[in-house]
């Protein structure tokens, strides 16, 4: 993908250190791997790590390697207690935390340095956790009438996981599990509380962390072996070979390319950054002004988190809370992924015909059929997954196709993963897990509370009554709660606190229970480009050297799309292959997309030429009755639609003959 590189002092608009590089024939100035890591760091609480050096560096390498290695031997050679494997997992997590997470951004600039009260919070978390580990049988005997010691341990380790949760999630989601412990602590007394979150299956070792500890660390792992293979640039070409000529080019590469490579990273933070050090340049040369390519890079990047069959951590979960089987969840999410893309997708052609922008040059873009050729053969632990996963167990799934992975990289040389970047890939797996185990763990708290004081019922009660009987009322609650409490929460967390507390809701108000737990899955990952706390818009603001709210606004209307299929489906779960022939699902798709295509069209200002306010209008809420189910509403929406393109070019053929 890289021709040429040479350094450059500084960009006049972002004054940072930048390169200038060709890509597909086009010279564009990219930010140096500093300073795309200062914006990890700003945006991203896992890139804000403990620099470690030589010796030190190598031990927290492969104490991290180990971690890995020994979540495979938990899932498939270990056969210990239920609790015993959880707490030990969390119990490890927590230690690492502590020596690679500072307790601030300030404390990371020294090399080689750990406070001692770090060292004192390692061993105390650690400590809880495999003195319970240890006397287990003998705590689970004696049930609830805990020591004074082991209730100090159980403050101590509920304590020291939401300190280990601050530094490696961020602090909005441990302000919420404390107002839910301090809720708890006023129904329930002190020794059922500690009990209840640390020594159950409940709690902080519950079903988030035995969804983590079972087979999201696996999948986690495996992304990080497909990465280490060079899948990100494969994708990268095959969307240049895709869309690159097309009209607005680099913004439908950056479209597909982000898609890809987020549903293998799971992290829209961090796939904005990644493949967004490139598409974003890429679009403000091609003409696209630097608030929208910050923008299409920041919501295709979040939406490749909804993306088949990894999905994120959350789609996990999903399997947990939802009791259905994680093929047919992946075979569910395609139609809203697609949607979600296609509407993406929409606005970013009619943002690029209303500027009258040009693709790239076909000459300079790869072709598809060599392209595959070639490097067509990274895609086979994809496909290995895919198949295992409706025939086998996740787990082994997980790990068969992160041995392909391993495999089809020996293929090339500029594949091949060597030892170090087998070492490197378990780190990366491992570091990503101590965040994603930190924040189920913490979530685990907040589903305790939630089952055991009853206020899950309450909440129920209330928003029932708020909602007064309205599916609608009450999918817009929903959505309003997801959002706000998406806000710097990662997915993972917040879907599980959203499909204990408002799942349960739209479900008892008659929506199928999958159809309720995707609806609350896909507004918690929109957060992250809706104002005001659009970490991945920021991020892609800081590349674009544009306005991060005006990035976050542009982004949110890009993706209009994230915001109408989630209601779709909830009021029509044809959309998802539920209760209907294939007949009804493909009509409720093909209006679905029209619909979007009038709101996409509207919100841009583009329908088959420009258009005025009053017709923007009229196109949004055509577009808008096509995304309703109905015969009635398709036609209105339709005839909506049809009108506008009659009258705009009559009124384009009078203006020209004038």
């Amino acid at each position: 993908m890289f021709n040429k590189k040479e350094n450059v002092d500084k960009t006049l608009d972002a004054n940072v250190a930048t390169q200038k590089t060709i890509v597909n024939g086009e010279e564009i100035e990219v930010m140096s791997e500093d300073e795309l890591q200062k914006i990890m760091e700003k945006y991203d609480t896992e890139s804000n790590v403990r620099k470690w050096e030589g010796i030190p560096r190598q031990v927290v390498r492969y104490l991290m390697a180990a971690f890995a290695v020994y979540c495979i031997l938990l899932n498939f050679i270990f056969n210990w207690e239920t609790r015993i494997e959880r707490a030990s997992f969390v119990g490890a997590i927590v230690f690492m935390i502590f020596l690679i997470f500072p307790a601030s951004k300030k404390l990371k600039k020294k090399t080689n340095s750990i406070p001692f009260y770090d060292l004192i919070l390692a061993i105390a978390g650690g400590f809880s956790y495999f003195y319970f580990v240890a006397n287990c049988q003998a705590i689970i005997k004696h049930g609830i009438m805990l020591s004074q010691f082991e209730m100090i341990l159980g403050v101590v380790g509920i304590l020291v996981t939401l300190e280990a949760c601050r530094r490696a999630v961020g602090l909005p989601i441990v302000i919420v599990s404390s107002a839910f412990m301090i809720y708890g602590l006023t129904q329930k007394s002190l020794l059922l509380t500690v009990y209840n979150l640390f020594y159950t299956t409940e709690g902080v070792i519950g079903t988030p962390t035995r969804a983590c500890s079972t087979f999201i660390v696996l999948f986690v792992l495996f992304g990080a072996f497909l990465n280490k293979t060079g899948i990100a640039d494969f994708f990268i070409e095959l969307a240049n070979s895709i869309a690159g000529a097309s009209c607005g080019g680099p913004a439908k590469v950056s479209v597909i390319s982000s898609c890809l490579c987020g549903m293998v990273s799971g992290s829209s933070v961090g796939n904005t950054v990644t493949t967004g050090a490139v598409t974003i340049p890429l679009m403000k040369k091609n003409g696209f002004e630097p608030e929208f390519a910050a923008a299409v890079e920041a919501s295709s990047s979040t939406g490749g988190q909804i993306m088949p069959p990894i999905m994120g951590a959350a789609a996990f979960l999903m399997v947990e809370y939802s009791n259905v089987s994680y093929g047919v969840i992946a075979l569910t999410a395609c139609i809203p992924a697609l949607l979600y893309f296609a509407g993406v997708f929409m606005a970013v052609h009619l943002e690029a015909r209303r500027k009258g922008l040009n693709g790239l040059k076909k000459e300079e873009l790869p072709k598809f059929g060599n392209l595959m050729l070639v490097k067509g053969f990274l895609l086979l632990p994809l496909i290995v997954l895919v198949i295992l996963i409706m025939k086998t167990t996740m787990a082994l799934a997980a790990i068969i196709a992160s041995v392909t992975a391993i495999a089809v990289s020996m293929v090339r040389k500029e594949t091949r993963i060597n030892f170090n970047g087998f070492i490197d890939a378990l780190e990366s797996g491992t570091k990503s897990t101590l965040t994603v185990g930190a924040a189920c763990a913490v979530a685990g708290i907040i589903a305790c509370i939630i089952t055991t004081t009853g206020i899950g019922t309450k909440l129920i009660s209330a928003i029932v009554g708020l909602a007064s009987g309205s599916l609608f009322v009450a999918m817009f609650l929903t959505m309003l709660t997801c959002i706000v409490l998406g806000m710097g929460v990662p997915t993972t967390a917040n879907y599980v606190i959203m499909a204990t507390t408002c799942a349960p809701i739209l479900i008892s108000m008659g929506m199928p229970t999958l159809c309720a737990h995707f609806f609350v899955f896909y507004f918690g990952i929109v957060a992250d480009i809706t104002p005001p706390v659009a970490l991945a818009a920021y991020a892609g603001s800081a590349i674009a050297a544009s306005k991060p709210m005006k990035t976050a606004v542009t982004a949110t209307t890009i993706a209009t799309a994230a915001y109408i299929v989630p209601f779709c489906f909830g009021f029509d779960s044809a959309l998802l292959f539920i209760d209907a022939t294939v007949a009804e699902s493909i009509l409720a798709v093909v209006t679905c997309l029209l619909g979007m295509f009038g709101v996409a069209s509207g919100v841009r200002g583009y329908y088959f030429g420009n258009v005025n306010p009053l017709f923007r209008i009229l196109l949004i809420a055509g577009g808008l009755c096509m995304c309703v189910p109905g015969l009635i509403t398709d036609a209105v929406g339709i005839g909506a639609l049809v009108a506008i393109f009659i009258l705009s070019k009559g009124i384009a053929t009078i203006g020209s003959k004038k």
